[in-house]
């Protein structure tokens, strides 16, 4: 080693720490800088044998000083443009752009949009983005790596391009931000890797990427630089049109779908292909995913994420979703996606712990961990946390064209309190127990969403009665679109699950959900955690044998078509599924094909016939959220467990809804009408055609002007056990 100019050396302790990768400022001392006499290149270059500066047509040799680190003077200041030209002791030598001669690729406006909270496509700056930048020796194209770690000594980009060494590629600190960066050329789509974090607390550990876009399949933890998608979109008038259309007045009836289990072995495409035209058979207006981001565990189903911004790759590449989400869109059905803001697994490689002090987690254990779930909970009142959950939401938006997210666990947010004991929690600054900051990310959240995304819809899974969850932000609520109505489905299927001589005695839980059904704007949600965990299948859960069984579901389903709310039934539900359902498992599309088919079969074609006559009836929908679109004509009949409504739409014939969940057929049951007239029957849930009894009714019956129940006109039924009815005004 020849003796080298000291203006071309690294002090000592900013050597030391260049080393070890503690230095918050790598850029100071690689890369081309002016000296006082002159200027100097450095590199270092892991195992290199020689390195050479291309430069001013020339190929000039740089001298090692040690620690792998290789220097050249030159005799101007002026600011060159050079290559570096590498050789190894095997192979050809790589020529390449010097990562340490380019500028940030954050601006300050970039910044301190980050220090505010308020940058709305944060996915643009952070995690690994492509970039091609034009110089005098031709055009650099790399990969801009960017991520937020403010308590961090360190932070080395690491991956397969450099054998996952973190001394190769060391960050810069980007001022007060805490963001860190490095543009590496010659890196693109494809490639994997991680952050190596040193942390404030003396850790060394290599982190997933918290922006990554793209990942290896679990249990591999390593993200992949996703690069610029090349995907072309054939949705546009699914697109156009949505802005047009008030969601919370308009049908929509979802079907609730594992993708990994649907089918198993089946990925997005492979979905795209048969799900797309089984929805539009069964006559469902949208579908909602449970989440689709990267999460380590199956068996969580993917509400313990770990990769926020990165599609699952169980199922195939982001594009291959893409695909899925635009077959749905031309076949005219909605996709919403369950989205979890709530809280995030602890697994070392992830979110916690991210720079070895708590940084997405709140700090105190009282408001960072959910001890029930064995997770972490983000700090809602941290500007960058909140910042980075409310553009993910607009990432899946704006990058997937989603129609919807349904945000789980909205109760466990909004509740300091939630599933702890005394002495587990911290009330808030006035010695409440309403989590404020949450409320602020929420409304936040669903503020943008709705600003940026005119159309779609933000539902919440909120178990509790907390006010104003759907009002909106002006007026201190919330901001949702709409609501799970968790007390109706629990009202449901505990009155269901009862043997119909019981039922008399249980009348208010069929009926109370009338009293509060328009304080919120409700979906009526038949979801997965409805089948699991010992609960039974819906099917399971009906008294009786099998024709009982069948009767019953058919009977639930006509009840919830009717009744004022979206509705939401989870896969295996439309064919009343005869099993729990297992992720691991695909669902039990054998009950299709079993002794007792024939009332699988009719209750899929009873779901898809509800379906359509929801669709085309206005009345069933266009007044959900008023009780202008409701009215009682039997409510008190508990003794023969009797329902029925009207139900009212805007510029649309009246439905009559007809309910009888009691195990004796009623003749002859009068009953009293606002409007005489004839009505004509829509569906009759007891019909040979789903499986029932067949029992023939008229098709048309005419109300008389003999009053009854205070109603001015009535008619006479004969109505068979366990069914509902629909009519329509004539």
């Amino acid at each position: 080693m020849t003796e080298v100019n000291p203006h071309l050396l690294i002090p000592d302790t900013d050597r030391a720490r260049l080393v070890e990768c503690k230095h918050h400022a790598p850029h100071d001392f690689y890369g081309w800088h002016s000296t006082p006499r002159g200027s100097v290149i450095r590199t270092r270059q892991l195992g290199a044998t020689d390195v050479r500066v291309l430069i001013h047509n020339d190929s000039v040799p740089m001298e090692p000083i040690g620690d792998d680190i290789w220097v050249l003077g030159l005799e101007d200041d002026l600011a060159p443009d050079y290559r570096l030209e590498v050789h190894y002791p095997e192979g050809a030598p790589v020529i390449t752009a010097d990562a340490y001669h380019f500028l940030p690729t954050l601006t300050s406006f970039d910044l301190h949009l980050i220090g505010e909270g308020r940058h709305e496509r944060l996915w643009e700056v952070l995690g690994a983005n492509e970039r091609t930048y034009s110089t005098s020796m031709g055009e650099v194209s790399g990969t801009a790596f960017a991520v937020w770690a403010p308590n961090a000594q360190g932070v080395a980009v690491v991956g397969d391009f450099c054998a996952w060494n973190p001394n190769q590629w060391p960050m810069r600190s980007l001022g007060a931000t805490g963001v860190w960066e490095v543009f590496i050329p010659g890196i693109g789509a494809g490639m994997q890797y991680k952050f190596t974090i040193q942390g404030a607390d003396g850790s060394v550990i290599d982190k997933a990427d918290p922006l990554a876009k793209q990942t290896v399949a679990p249990p591999e933890t390593v993200s992949v630089v996703a690069g610029v998608t090349e995907y072309e979109w054939s949705d546009h008038e699914w697109m156009a049109a949505r802005p047009g259309v008030d969601a919370t007045n308009a049908p929509m009836s979802v079907y609730e779908c594992h993708i990994g289990s649907w089918k198993v072995g089946y990925g997005y495409r492979e979905v795209a292909e048969e799900l797309v035209p089984y929805l539009v058979d069964n006559g469902f207006t949208h579908v909602e995913f449970l989440p689709v981001a990267e999460h380590p565990f199956g068996g969580s189903w993917g509400y313990q994420v770990s990769g926020y911004y990165a599609p699952t790759a169980r199922w195939g590449s982001p594009d291959d979703l893409r695909y899925l989400i635009d077959r749905l869109h031309q076949a005219g059905i909605g996709v919403i996606v369950d989205w979890v803001p709530a809280h995030f697994p602890k697994d070392a490689w992830a979110l916690g712990r991210f720079d070895g002090t708590a940084l997405y987690e709140h700090p105190d254990w009282r408001r960072g961990e959910q001890k029930d779930w064995g997770t972490y909970v983000f700090d809602f009142g941290r500007n960058e946390v909140r910042n980075f959950l409310v553009a993910n939401a607009l990432y899946w938006f704006e990058e997937f064209h989603l129609d919807g997210i349904r945000v789980d666990a909205v109760a466990s947010m909004l509740y300091l309190d939630y599933s702890r004991n005394p002495g587990e929690w911290i009330p808030n600054q006035f010695g409440g127990r309403e989590n404020l900051d949450a409320v602020q990310f929420l409304q936040e959240m669903n503020a943008t969403v709705q600003r940026t995304h005119p159309g779609v819809v933000t539902i919440a899974e909120e178990s509790t009665a907390w006010p104003g969850v759907t009002a909106q932000t002006a007026s201190d609520g919330l901001g949702f679109s709409l609501k799970w109505n968790m007390g109706w489905m629990n009202d449901t299927l505990e009155y269901f699950a009862l043997d119909p001589v019981h039922r008399s005695y249980h009348h208010n839980e069929i009926t109370f959900s009338l009293v509060y059904a328009f304080s919120e704007k409700y979906v009526l949600p038949f979801s997965h955690d409805e089948v699991v965990h010992g609960k039974g299948s819906l099917w399971e859960r009906m008294p009786g044998d099998s024709w009982n069984k069948a009767a019953g579901v058919r009977a639930l389903y006509g009840y919830m078509f009717s009744h004022p709310g979206k509705q939401l039934m989870f896969m295996g539900c439309e064919f009343g599924q005869t099993t729990e359902w297992n992720e691991a498992a695909s669902i039990n599309w054998d009950d299709l094909d079993g002794w007792d088919h024939e009332y699988h079969h009719g209750i899929r074609r009873l779901v898809r016939d509800l379906n359509l006559v929801y669709r085309d009836n206005p009345a069933l929908f266009s007044q959900d959220n008023t009780p202008m679109g409701f009215q009682w004509v039997k409510g008190d009949d508990s003794s023969n467990n009797f329902l029925a409504y009207v139900r009212w739409g805007v510029d649309a014939t009246p439905i009559l809804a007809v309910i009888n969940l009691s195990g004796s057929p009623l003749s002859g049951y009068r009953l009293g009408l606002p409007e005489g007239g004839d009505w004509e029957l829509l569906i009759n849930t007891d019909a040979d055609v789903y499986g029932g009894a067949g029992n023939d009714l008229a098709q048309r019956v005419t109300a008389s002007d003999e009053g009854h129940d205070s109603f001015e006109h009535s008619i006479t039924l004969d109505i068979p056990a366990m069914s509902v009815q629909y009519y329509v005004k004539r």
